[in-house]
């Protein structure tokens, strides 16, 4: 089980230091700031617990969270000076709650507990250093590799087809490493050409339309850290080459700032095209590769690793088993189906089947049986579609898009991942077929 996280932010700086302390003691990494501005630097960090003041020297604690670059915070615990019954409502956020100060170390040590017991209930799956299943020989020796390499301060440069893992990857290689900043994730093909180097590398005050506070960018987020560069080559050219420049100098420079920033960051990146492949197209800059390639490592499709999908499968449906609740078990007449099954969408793919198995599922056996030779796993007869002789490659590109995002409800995520391409190839693909359409 990795252990919890704790952002606490409190002008109070006795508080603060007090209930760190008595955090780490419960086995919590604990990370403290005193102000909106300060933790910024945790802006895109995950955690599982927050202690925030609604009454801080720049803000409030609702600021905070309104500045986090995440889609879960946690358990959002709003700290008072008043009775909490008069404080303010609380923000519709997850399990968001009102305590008032000062905050009792029995009060503390509950909210600790519920918090841990709760991460343990979906602790990552399988080796408890690497958070990865299976025993394969391709997965034997990607851990042999991620014990090799994680100590170091070497670049590593994931490759790999989508949904084989590489965040679970580049998470495992922070843990092995021992470095005591946080990890921070960015997904290059996901943010706006226009707005990536803000988030890359911050922004000043005033620097643009908008910005107006201060904003910390992930490479100083990730301070004594890892920062994981997804999808780089999806980053646009004049992006890469600045890029470059703030690998090789270790120096950043916030957009419409002046001042150059030392930052100690490791950096991991991944991409799932073939890095040599994207070179030649374009897309990906040699140097920048060269710079990133300190150390590769090639993740393993799912289909290469024989009995690792039943194992995977099962991992998954304990997941959501301890979720709510229930003791379903998979039906060990599928599991043979599940090896021979190509899975093209890989472990994420695997585990969205598994999660619609288990929801379908009427009884206490979970049933999957993937169709051969099928790219995905298919609901029924009508996310079928024939391509008749004499169509334009335009014509099926357009038809496969668009059945494939039907099949998943308009989800683009899930529909980059089943075709084995990124978020941002869909929105643009999707932008040229407006574009065509007769007004």
């Amino acid at each position: 089980m990795h252990e919890p996280v704790l952002v606490i932010v409190d002008n109070d700086r006795a508080f603060a230091a007090e209930a760190a302390d008595f955090a780490r003691s419960r086995g919590f990494a604990t990370h403290v700031a005193h102000s909106v501005a300060e933790s910024e630097r945790y802006a895109g960090m995950p955690r599982d617990l927050s202690l925030l003041d609604v009454s801080l020297p720049d803000g409030s604690g609702f600021d905070v969270i309104q500045k986090c670059a995440l889609d879960d915070y946690g358990k959002v615990v709003f700290l008072t000076g008043e009775p909490a019954d008069d404080a303010p409502p609380a923000p519709p956020l997850p399990a968001s709650d009102y305590l008032s100060k000062p905050l009792g170390q029995d009060k503390l040590e509950q909210l600790l507990r519920e918090v841990s017991i709760r991460v343990s209930r979906r602790a990552p799956l399988g080796d408890p250093q690497f958070g990865i299943v299976g025993e394969s020989r391709a997965i034997q020796r990607l851990r042999r590799e991620i014990a090799k390499i994680a100590p170091t301060s070497v670049p590593v440069l994931l490759t790999g087809e989508t949904g084989t893992g590489k965040e679970i990857a580049a998470r495992a290689i922070h843990r092995a490493s021992g470095r005591r900043g946080p990890f921070v994730a960015v997904n290059c093909g996901a943010i706006a050409p226009d707005l990536l180097a803000s988030q890359l590398f911050g922004h000043e005050r005033g620097s643009f339309t908008g910005a107006n506070t201060r904003h910390i960018g992930v490479f100083e987020q990730a301070e004594h850290g890892t920062l994981f560069l997804d999808e780089i080559a999806e980053m646009p050219p004049q992006m890469q080459v600045y890029l470059l420049r703030v690998l090789e100098s270790g120096l950043v420079t916030r957009v419409g700032g002046h001042a150059e920033i030392a930052v100690a960051v490791r950096v991991v990146a991944a991409t799932n095209r073939d890095p040599r492949a994207a070179i030649a197209d374009g897309q990906l800059r040699e140097d920048l590769y060269y710079r990133l390639a300190g150390y590769e490592i090639a993740l393993p499709p799912l289909r290469e690793r024989g009995d690792d999908t039943v194992l995977l499968a099962n991992a998954f449906l304990d997941q959501l088993n301890a979720e709510h609740g229930t003791g379903r078990l998979l039906d060990a007449r599928c599991a043979q189906a599940l090896r021979e099954h190509a899975w093209p969408g890989n472990v994420r793919e695997l585990r969205s089947a598994i999660a619609r198995a288990y929801l379908v599922a009427e009884g206490d056996a979970v049933s999957l049986y993937p169709q051969r030779g099928a790219g995905s796993v298919p609901a029924a007869r009508g996310d079928e579609f024939v391509f008749r002789v004499g169509m334009s490659y335009a014509e099926m590109e357009k038809a496969m898009l668009l059945r494939t995002l039907a099949h998943f409800d308009g989800d683009k995520r899930a529909t980059a991942a089943a075709l084995g391409v990124s978020p941002r190839t869909i929105h643009n693909q999707l932008a040229r077929l407006r574009q065509r359409a007769p007004d």
